[in-house]
């Protein structure tokens, strides 16, 4: 029985079993524009912009110089200038706007030039029918098109421009 009390006396100075994982928060409160020409020259501050955009039903995450590949555009042409307007979102490393569901042309506007037409790989798809001696290969090589992404521009706010 003492060894009993002896050995819950060492079990009770050492540490607890469960430990407290809580740290220490430091306050941060965002800054937050009144209005949409006050997000747009929060962001015409930043140096670098990336911008989240649909293109061909895909949404990607787009930054100036990137060169994107989407199935094939049928009705331009290499090094036509593309004008994107589906923009979901606009954005820097300390700001970001998000549009419902896009951002209107006055806020962002993104180009793209159309760099080639270009085929995928040879896929070869073989059909055939079980005994019956009836086999087909098809071969197949899917038509992308690679954009140039050429520059995310913020326009001036209109009552930012002042007469000088």
């Amino acid at each position: 029985m003492a060894a009993l009390l002896a050995l819950r006396a060492t079990l009770s100075n050492t540490r607890p079993l469960t430990r407290s994982f809580a740290t220490a928060v430091t306050s941060y409160t965002p800054t937050l524009a009144k209005s949409l020409a006050e997000a747009q020259q929060l962001l015409r501050s930043q140096p670098s912009h990336y911008v989240v955009a649909t293109l061909v039903g895909r949404r990607l995450i787009l930054t100036p110089r990137d060169l994107v590949t989407v199935p094939r555009l049928k009705d331009v042409g290499v090094g036509d200038v593309l004008q994107l307007n589906a923009i979901e979102e606009l954005g820097s490393r300390e700001f970001t706007v998000r549009g419902s569901p896009y951002l209107p042309e006055k806020v962002v506007s993104v180009t793209a030039t159309v760099v080639e037409h270009t085929k995928g790989k040879l896929e070869k798809i073989v059909k055939f029918k079980r005994r019956k001696g009836y086999k087909k290969t098809i071969k197949h090589k899917q038509t992308y098109t690679r954009l140039r992404i050429n520059d995310i521009q913020i326009p001036q706010p209109s009552w930012y421009v002042k007469n000088f």
